[in-house]
């Protein structure tokens, strides 16, 4: 495996694409013609001169800040999914895990993602915060009143868990979208949105919902 990755890194050097340029030029020289009978000589010649001539790899050991920040998070997201794996219905599961996929694809834009601090922070909480509540107060309860409709309520405990992480899944569509087009202004209006819709309480499924609200 060593010896594999450093084959692999050699691959994408400085050294070995410029010994490659050169060489290619030395076998576009030998289909004109200029190259003569020792062209193979010519052509490793070529490539040897200009890996020597390359200038070298620069060499990077220090971690950013933007990378520190998403890969604790990025933890955090991963150790819930292995604590919930089995405990919920199958579309619960089927909900979280793609909610899941879209958080890992916003933390793997770690430096976009850190410039908005409004944003980190929405993020942050959605894995530390909105999601396990949701999950943690639907687990609490039990099963039949979970699934059960009441009357003061349309939605059963289990619609509206999945209203929930439909919600929040599409919020973060939006942070995703904007991370890759680079609007720093949607990403604010994505994050006092989802301050304004939870950052008042914890997601509480066993509280009525006011009139009018989701």
């Amino acid at each position: 495996m060593a010896i594999s990755d450093r084959v692999l890194r050699y691959l994408g050097s400085n050294r070995n694409i410029a010994g490659s340029c050169l060489a290619l030029l030395g076998l576009l020289a030998h289909f004109l013609g200029l190259a003569g009978a020792y062209w193979p000589v010519v052509v490793a010649a070529l490539y040897g001169v200009g890996a020597l001539l390359a200038p070298p790899d620069r060499v990077k050991l220090t971690i950013s800040h933007a990378d520190v920040e998403t890969r604790a998070l990025r933890e955090d997201l991963h150790a819930l999914l292995r604590r919930i794996e089995g405990r919920f219905p199958a579309d619960v599961d089927r909900a979280v895990l793609t909610l899941g996929e879209v958080i890992d694809d916003v933390l793997s834009r770690a430096e976009q993602l850190t410039a908005s601090p409004d944003q980190l922070h929405v993020v942050s909480q959605t894995i530390r915060s909105y999601l396990p509540a949701s999950l943690e107060a639907y687990a609490n309860l039990p099963r039949g009143y979970a699934l059960a409709r009441r009357a003061d309520r349309e939605r059963s405990a289990h619609e509206e868990l999945l209203a929930q992480l439909a919600l929040l899944d599409a919020q973060m569509r939006k942070v995703a979208e904007a991370i890759h087009r680079g609007d720093e202004q949607a990403l604010r209006d994505q994050g006092r949105f989802l301050r304004d819709r939870f950052g008042g309480s914890e997601l509480d499924l066993g509280r009525p919902q006011p009139p009018g609200r989701d």
